[in-house]
């Protein structure tokens, strides 16, 4: 994760939860992100409160943690980011990136 900027949206387990990533084209065919999505609801629940998992556990909330660590997803894929409730709180359509944020990175 890039410390140069500031994060515009907070990495936290509800961010997680409501994040549309896991659903996303962009990573329907990825092996290392269907791994991370089997894995994520125990990586939670083992969690103390007020803790997050690693940004490299997570198949997700790219807004937040940055690029993604899966390498097979495919950003030729329509992404929808505009389609997520995290998306709209934060009303990423003023960041930078606004989108794609799996392959570019969080938004700021």
């Amino acid at each position: 994760m890039s410390k140069s900027r500031e994060a515009k949206v907070p990495y936290v387990v509800s961010n997680i939860e409501r994040c549309m990533c896991p659903r996303c084209p962009v990573q329907a065919d990825s092996v290392c992100t269907l791994e991370k999505i089997g894995n994520l609801k125990s990586e939670i629940k083992s969690l103390g409160e007020g803790e997050a998992p690693d940004p490299q556990k997570v198949p997700g909330v790219y807004c937040s943690a940055g690029t993604a660590t899966c390498n097979d997803l495919d950003p030729n894929r329509d992404c929808i980011c505009k389609t997520c409730p995290v998306w709209e709180e934060h009303r990423l359509e003023q960041a930078s990136p606004m989108m794609y944020f799996c392959n570019i990175g969080r938004a700021s």
